[in-house]
């Protein structure tokens, strides 16, 4: 929107470059703000360039020949965009602006301290400061703030006026403990930053590889940190042993400059494609492939030791078709979906074989003799038939997700083998279309081929009949946040169309309705006792009625009466003109 909407040039652009007006115009206006001494001779100009980075535009900066300031466009810019406004004009102005200058101090006291029997040691304490003489291009990053010079003196730490040989009085000692910490994770820009290092991949593809990494699971965040899965333990596990020349970055960093070699036409891309499948003086990957795929375990590469329990058993974590799971002998427990692989140990893993997978037996399936399980999933609780070793190879469990109303404690047999039924045939139309009602992402519903109508709540699901789908199928289409009008009644047939007959709450009270016309209850009918004949009487009146100003029968009625203009032939067009053309006279 700032592009749009001309606050910054065109955004698609990995171009360090700035255009000659951009250069004048951002040392123009640091020299108008800060002063002539904080902007350098010359032009800073940036030539370091990434591999194949969109060079077409010049860098990302503010618009025009004259820059507009943070303050000036505070009026038209708001939230993210004058956060980004901001950004963009101040790393405009400070690239055209002089370095920052300044001292570091660095003091170190000599001291004897007493450890004891009057025994003396030598001790060391060291501390440094830096004080900013000059403030540069860093008073650009400050500017707009309460007090800049406040801001600058947050970046210093100042020391007093020390000599060599001074003395010093220990007012008190605060013993502190220090331990480094482990490497931070990688975040999606310390990751492209990484990749820019590594030289694989490309500006234009840095976003579909942290999508596609997040999309297939081998990511998860936590905050703005990236936090493998186990999954991708498993896939790097994979390649590792079996394809590890094809995935070293040395590998894939030639590749990429093999690629850009024939984009640009310096190389020819059927010989490199055929010495990358086929070989050239190294296995390609054909051979790689036809060698590798028998001798791959797929049980083994999917487990990730992570240690032995006080009894000398390993313990595994197993990543199933269902999610990792940590296995101790014959025992097992599904791992948490926030709990990050480095925080697994074998003690945490212990504690959750100790706490069990919170699954409930319920008892056996009459039809297969499986048990029937309760179950916490990812996508909430849910019943479950068997399991991947008790059904025929190939097939799924099969699972039904519990009612919002009900829970895993509360749960019964009889609940779940219900809930097991589902989705359930309603019935066929009279066309020989299957009607079916299900449980889905955004709530119960029915469904007749891709026509799809949501019900009132879940309950429904077993008591909606084919009469009662005919109906609601009948209606228009909502959208997914209206409201839908809840069923009172099923009256039976209207005696005049055939048609099942429904009483319904809706918006602006109860009313009849077969699916096509709708009759609101007038005084005297009560919900509870208006029969078949009187609401067959409501529609037929509102049948015989004239359509309501506005509503679609009005419109299409008056579109329908509306005659359609014929155009005249040409020869009958040029005729009428000539009729109508006034006689020149001659003037007097």
């Amino acid at each position: 929107r700032l592009y749009e909407n001309g606050f910054i040039t065109y955004m698609r652009t990995d171009s360090t470059n700035l255009s000659e007006t951009a250069l004048t115009a951002a040392r123009s206006q640091a020299a108008a703000l800060y002063g002539a001494d904080y902007v350098p001779a010359e032009p800073r100009r940036y030539d370091k360039k990434v591999k194949n980075a969109q060079e077409a535009h010049e860098a990302i900066r503010p618009a025009g020949d004259t820059f507009r300031t943070p303050d000036q466009v505070a009026n038209e810019l708001h939230g993210d965009e004058a956060r980004l406004y901001d950004l963009v004009w101040k790393r405009t102005v400070a690239s055209q602006m002089a370095d920052a200058r300044g001292q570091s101090v660095q003091v170190r006291l000599g001291a004897t301290a007493s450890s004891g029997a009057d025994i003396g040691e030598d001790t060391e304490f060291a501390a440094s400061g830096k004080t900013i003489t000059f403030p540069g291009f860093l008073r650009a990053y400050v500017e707009g703030s309460d007090d800049p010079d406040a801001e600058l003196e947050d970046r210093e730490v100042h020391l007093p006026t020390l000599a060599a040989g001074d003395g010093l009085d220990a007012t008190g000692m605060e013993p502190q403990g220090h331990a480094t910490q482990p490497p931070a994770r990688y975040t999606e820009a310390s990751l492209v930053k990484a990749l820019e290092e590594l030289g694989v991949g490309r500006p234009s593809t840095y976003t579909s590889i942290i999508g596609t990494i997040q999309d297939r699971g081998y990511v998860w965040k936590k905050g703005t940190a990236l936090v493998p899965s186990f999954t991708a333990f498993a896939v790097i596990s994979l390649l590792e042993q079996h394809f590890a020349r094809l995935v070293e970055y040395g590998f894939t960093a030639s590749m990429e400059e093999s690629l850009d070699a024939i984009a640009g036409g310096e190389e020819e891309a059927v010989p490199w494609l055929s010495s990358f499948y086929f070989g050239n003086g190294h296995p390609g990957l054909k051979a790689l492939v036809s060698e590798r795929l028998d001798q791959i375990d797929a049980r083994e590469v999917n487990s990730i030791p992570i240690g032995h329990d006080g009894d000398g058993v390993e313990v595994l974590v197993r990543v199933g078709k269902y999610g990792p799971y940590v296995q101790r002998g014959e025992d097992r427990a599904s791992v948490p979906e926030d709990l990050a692989p480095d925080e697994l140990t074998v003690a945490k893993a212990e504690e959750l074989l100790t706490a069990g997978s919170g699954d409930r037996e319920l008892g056996t399936d009459p039809a297969t003799g499986l048990p029937v399980v309760a179950k916490a999933g990812r996508y909430g609780p849910y019943v479950q038939v068997g399991d991947l070793d008790t059904v025929p190879t190939g097939d799924k469990p099969r699972t039904a997700s519990l009612f919002k109303t009900m829970s895993i404690e509360s749960l019964t047999l009889d609940d779940a083998l219900q809930l097991l039924t589902l989705p359930r045939v309603v019935g066929v139309d009279a066309d020989g279309n299957e009607i079916v009602a299900a449980n889905g992402r955004y709530g119960p519903y029915i469904k007749r081929g891709a026509d799809t109508r949501s019900l009132v709540d879940e309950p429904q699901l077993f008591t909606v009949d084919l009469d009662g789908a005919l109906a609601l199928l009948a209606e228009p289409k909502r959208g997914r946040n209206q409201r839908v009008a809840v069923a009172l009644r099923e009256l039976g047939d209207d005696p005049a169309t055939g048609k099942p007959m429904v009483l319904r709450e809706g918006r602006f009270g109860p009313y009849v309705t077969d699916g096509e016309t709708n009759a609101s209850l007038r005084k005297g009918d009560a919900v509870d006792t208006i029969s078949v004949e009187r609401a067959a009487e409501l529609l037929a009146d509102r049948r015989a009625a004239p359509p309501r100003p506005g509503s679609k029968a009005k419109k299409a009625a008056k579109a329908k009466k509306a005659p359609a203009k014929k155009k005249a032939p040409a020869k009958k067009k040029a005729a009428a003109a000539k009729k109508k053309a006034p006689e020149k006279t001659a003037e007097p």
